[in-house]
């Protein structure tokens, strides 16, 4: 005759196989983690620059131009002569960043 099902007797079966039948195999030591760190070479190289020097500088004559574009219909001479030298000053900003970035990226 068989004997009847129990679970207790099943559990300690069970737990006898996974702790005292198999060996015990050695518990792998964590591996060292270092949190990365945002230091300007880090963030360069993760994070190539996309836009070419060309592109910007086209995006800003294009902004620059249509708001040009608004103060010549409007007649107005003053508002000209700002967007003027304030496009020129922008453009020379853009080119030392630029340089500086490019800088950057060689190395």
């Amino acid at each position: 005759m068989s004997e009847p099902f129990s679970p207790r007797r099943l559990a300690l079966g069970a737990a006898k196989k996974l702790f005292i039948d198999q060996p015990v195999s050695k518990a792998r030591e964590p591996e060292y983690f270092a949190p990365p760190r945002l230091t300007p070479a880090a963030i360069l190289e993760k994070n190539r620059m996309s836009r070419p020097r060309d592109r910007v500088l086209s995006n800003l004559e294009e902004m620059y131009r249509e708001a040009f574009e608004r103060a010549k219909a409007s007649d107005d001479p003053s508002a000209q002569t700002s967007l003027d030298f304030a496009y020129r000053r922008e453009q020379l900003y853009f080119e030392v960043l630029l340089d500086v970035r490019d800088a950057l990226e060689r190395r």
